[in-house]
Order: C-alpha cells, then structure tokens, then sequence
C-alpha cells in the first residue's frame, strides 16, 4: 500500500506531457459547472418547468384540425328463378357500389377560461423560479467546488511540511545515534529521537493519504476520475480584505437566486391555488367547421329484369345504373358555455394539493429569510477569523524560524541539547501547518462570502 500511495504520489509531481498547464480553481469551477450531476440534474428541471409553461401556453391558444374520409360499401342481392307454364322470370342478382367522401377544417378557441389563466401565470412564476433554482444550484456547485480544490492544495502543503519534517527526524536520529555510540546522550535521548522519527513517518503517511483522498473528491465534483484530474496548481495566497456584514447582507437580500427562487415559487403555488379554485367558474368557447366539398357517387349492376324471358334462351345482357352527387362548401359554428357542477369532489382535492403546496413554499420562503442574517454574520465571521489566523501564522513561523537558527547554532557550539533542537523543529512545522490551513479557509471564506453575497456567473 505504501508503494502504490508513493507511485501516485510521484504521478502527482510530475506534470503529464498531455496538459499544458496544471488545473487552477477557475478552471475547477469550469469543468464542475458543465459536468457536475446537480448542475445537470437542474437543468433538466428547467426544461420540465418549460415544457409546463408550453402547455399552459396550449391552453389559451385556439386549437385547428384538418380531416379527410372516405367511405365505400359493396351490396348484392338475388331472386330465385319463377315458372309460370312456359314463360320463366330468370333469377335476377343485384350488386350495388356506394362511395362518399369529404375533407374540410375543425377548429375551437377557449376565449375565456379563468383556470387556463391563472394556471398560465402561474406557470410562467414556474419557469422563473426554475431558472432561479438552477443559478442557486450553479452557485452551490461553485462554492463546494472551491472548497473541495483548496482541499487539495491544503493536503498538498501540508504534505510538503510532514515530508520536510520526516527528513529533519531522520537526521537528528543519525546524529543521537552518532553521540550515543560516543556516550554524548543518553539512551532516553536516543529513544526519544526514535520516537519523533516513527511519529514523523506516521504524519507523513497520513498526509500523503489525505492528498490522494482530497484528490478523490475532487475529481467526483468534477464528474471525472481522479486519474484524469491531473497536476493542480498549489498557489495558496491570500489578498488583504474586509466584509462588512451590513453590507453583504442588503446584497444577499437583493441579489440571492435562491431568495428570488423562493419567492417565485410562493407565486406560482398561490396562483395554482387561484387556479383550482377557479375551475368552479363558468368558460366560454367557440368552434367551427368548414367543408369545402363532399362528394357521393354509386353504381349499381344486375344481370337481368323483370322481363318474362322463354324457358330455355339465354339470359339478357347484364345492365347497370350508376349516378354521383357532390355537394357545396358549407361551414358552421357555436359559442358554448360551460360550469362545473359536481366532478365528484375532484375539484376539493385539487384544491387541497394546492394549499398544501402553497404552505411548504410559504414556509420555504420563511426559512430562508430566517437564516439569512445569520449566514451573513457567520460568513464574515468566518472570513474575519481565517484573516487573523493567517497574519499570528506568519508571525509565529517567523518566530519560531528564527528560534530554530539560534538553538542549531547553540547545538553547533554544545550549548543546547538534541532535544532543544527537535523542540524547535516541531514547533516550526506545527507553525507552518497553522500557516497552510488558515491560507487555505481565507480561500474558501472569501468563496463562501461570494456566495452569500448572490454573485453569479
């Protein structure tokens, strides 16, 4: 296991011939954006908000079909042979063929249906908080992008910093050995380099683990596999900020997709509602038809009349009739209204389905005003903190760098022990840690801050 962590490590550090240069945060954000299964699943919720919008639409627009038939009937009949002395009447056998056809225009138009109109206003507040939804979701898939990226070039540096401290533990220990071989230390000396050495391997273990791990999850943010994540750019600054919290909060009021979502989403339950309960009004309608021309025609065949024929001769020659017909254009038309009476209570229950999702957005909307103010105040909190932990780092890794010099320089001359020096190297690389991790939530304070803030694409 530690081979293999090693080998991907090292696949880590070596830029792949195949990229140019390695994934920085924007780029992260990029690829998240397009590939990321929320974004694509919002996506997907706007194109069923607009096809409910369509609909609604379908129901305030006139409706047209054309139709065309034709119609055809075959008939036959016979009557049996009569003998009357020496005169016969031959059977007779009667084939008639009918045909009909017409083609023409049917239309209908609602002109006045109270749920036709508010179901389209209220898909229309659909189709808006949809949009407004899939902007929320784009901004959560951004923040999370962030913090997952600077999950990784955390892990990386502090990596970087266990690994530093590895190769210092292991040098001290080759040094006690040297003096314990002399007698210059104890053996209590010697165990406890040992000691801060197997720690070390362990710190550095663990934090290539972490690299590999964080690694992971990003990748998953980025709908890829970590093999195809490649080298992240591990820049870790800071830029000097303040937020203020009055502020940010009239920004996030006022531009928060979200919020906005919300609202258009109380909007649309209410007039769905408004919809429901106006299927109990009287609609009007109008409908008409035009046929340009209709067309009829038969034909009838028979082998033989009524017209005594002498037993024994031949039948007379089959005759035959045939007439046809064809009509003008016609067209006619109606106004209808109509009133629902009783639909056995399926009215009421729409009506129910309504206020009850009128409720969860009310409440929906509530929820989030609720806890604006205080995801304001957290945000810059946490922005505030994350400054101030940075600035005593730096302060305390140059400190704790300059100790460092002097007690190595006491060691040289006999003056400070090993574990003077060890002390001092642990307190530097517990410094820099300090260092690394406040970098890295500065960066993810200043993304949740935008995100607060309702900043968008």
């Amino acid at each position: 296991m530690r081979v293999l962590l090693l080998v991907a490590l090292l696949a880590l550090s070596v830029p792949s011939s195949a990229s140019t240069a390695p994934l920085t945060v924007d780029d992260a954000v990029r690829m998240a954006l397009q590939r990321n299964t929320s974004v694509v699943q919002s996506q997907a919720s706007t194109l069923s908000a607009r096809s409910g919008l369509w609909s609604a639409y379908s129901q305030m627009l006139p409706s047209v079909a054309a139709d065309w038939t034709r119609s055809g009937s075959l008939t036959g009949s016979s009557v049996g042979a009569q003998v009357f002395g020496s005169v016969s009447f031959p059977s007779s056998a009667y084939d008639a063929e009918r045909y009909s056809g017409s083609y023409g225009l049917t239309g209908r138009w609602a002109i006045l249906s109270p749920t036709a109109i508010a179901g389209l206003s209220s898909a229309q507040q659909g189709m808006r908080a949809a949009n407004l939804g899939a902007a929320a979701t784009r901004a959560d898939v951004r923040l999370e992008t962030h913090r997952r990226f600077y999950a990784v070039v955390k892990s990386m540096h502090l990596a970087r910093v266990a690994s530093q401290a590895l190769r210092a533990a292991r040098d001290d220990e080759r040094r006690v050995n040297a003096l314990f071989a002399v007698g210059s230390v104890s053996k209590s000396d010697l165990l406890k380099a040992r000691v801060r050495t197997a720690q070390s391997q362990l710190d550095s273990l663990l934090s290539d683990h972490a690299v590999v791990t964080q690694r992971i999850a990003l990748a998953n943010q980025l709908g890829m596999g970590e093999g195809s994540l490649g080298e992240v750019d591990s820049t870790l600054t800071a830029n000097a900020s303040t937020v203020e919290a009055a502020t940010l909060l009239t920004e996030a009021q006022r531009n928060r997709p979200d919020l906005m979502a919300a609202e258009a989403s109380l909007r649309s339950a209410e007039l769905g509602l408004r919809s429901a309960r106006w299927s109990r009004l009287p609609s009007v309608s109008i409908s008409g038809s035009w046929t340009p021309k209709s067309t009829a025609s038969s034909k009838q065949f028979y082998t033989a009349g009524h017209d005594p024929v002498p037993v024994g001769n031949p039948p007379a020659p089959s005759r035959g009739v045939s007439g046809s017909s064809e009509s003008k254009s016609s067209w006619g038309g109606q106004i209808a209204i109509g009133m629902n009476l009783f639909d056995g209570f399926a009215t009421d229950a729409r009506i129910a389905a309504a206020r009850a999702q009128l409720l969860r957005a009310r409440e929906t909307r509530e929820a989030l005003l609720r806890n604006l103010e205080g995801e304001v105040h957290q945000a810059v909190l946490a922005h505030q903190e994350a400054m101030e932990r940075e600035s005593l780092a730096r302060s305390t890794v140059a400190a704790a760098s300059e100790n460092l010099n002097l007690v190595q320089q006491k060691y040289n001359v006999g003056s400070a022990t090993i574990l003077d020096l060890i002390d001092s190297q642990v307190q530097l690389q517990r410094a820099q840690s300090d260092l690394v991790s406040a970098l890295a939530d500065i960066r993810i304070a200043e993304a949740v801050v935008q995100r607060v803030r309702g900043q968008r694409d």
